[in-house]
């Protein structure tokens, strides 16, 4: 290799060590912000979904159904913050007064917070890793709506953290059985039966409802013999 590709390669390699040092502050910035916050606001329910869904959607309207009835139930409700199932799950929280939670991630095409989050319960994260920490730690029940790549992030990230006993077996829904069948006659068929990457047990993990009252009665059921605490 030419020497001043190398002296160059090198220096650029220097100062991308130099950043990274200073980046190591600001990720523990978003991590000590977050806790903090998160650990006042007391046991909470994280809603999942797509950012697209529109007001009206079927889809929608049970986000909204479910959040209304679990901060009924006493939980908080956390989101993505941004809109769609998001903006559901926090329109549907301060519909009944409880305590509406927004975890926005700043993208390149600007993700703004939707108007039903509490404005001392938003918090904003350039890393999606801490983010996730943040719905994984303190979240005493997963709800996943029908979404995208974010979503299904979301959920295998749950679900691995379960499955391997990182966290403490907390309620995972998986709502709307015509969107979620598909995936999981994969999950059962291949990925279980056929390769054996997965124990018939770690099936148990996920529940398939369709109805808001189907997973707010299951959540009510769980916690009545399940302590709230946080999952690590």
């Amino acid at each position: 290799m030419n020497e001043s590709i190398m002296n160059l390669k090198a220096r650029d390699w220097a100062e991308t060590r130099a950043h990274s040092s200073w980046q190591i502050f600001k990720i523990m910035a978003e991590f000590v912000e977050g806790f903090e916050a998160l650990a006042k606001i007391g046991p909470c329910i994280s809603i999942f979904g797509s950012a697209r869904t529109k007001e009206g959607n079927r889809y929608y309207d049970a986000a909204l159904q479910i959040a209304e009835s679990l901060a009924q139930e006493g939980f908080g409700i956390i989101s993505g913050g941004g809109p769609g199932i998001m903006e559901a799950a926090n329109r549907g929280a301060q519909r009944a007064n409880g305590k509406s939670v927004g975890l926005n991630i700043t993208l390149p095409h600007e993700q703004n917070p939707n108007g039903y989050i509490d404005k001392d319960k938003s918090i904003n994260f350039d890393y999606f890793f801490v983010r996730k920490v943040m719905f994984a730690k303190y979240s005493q029940g997963f709800v996943m709506m029908p979404g995208g790549f974010g979503t299904m992030d979301e959920f295998f990230e749950v679900a691995t953290l379960i499955q391997t006993k990182k966290m403490t077996e907390t309620p995972m829904v998986l709502v709307g059985k015509e969107y979620w069948s598909g995936l999981l006659d994969w999950i059962d068929t291949v990925m279980m039966k056929k390769e054996s990457n997965i124990h018939p047990e770690d099936l148990n993990l996920l529940k398939v409802l369709d109805t808001p009252e189907e997973v707010v009665e299951y959540f009510r059921v769980f916690y009545t013999t399940s302590k709230l605490r946080p999952n690590f």
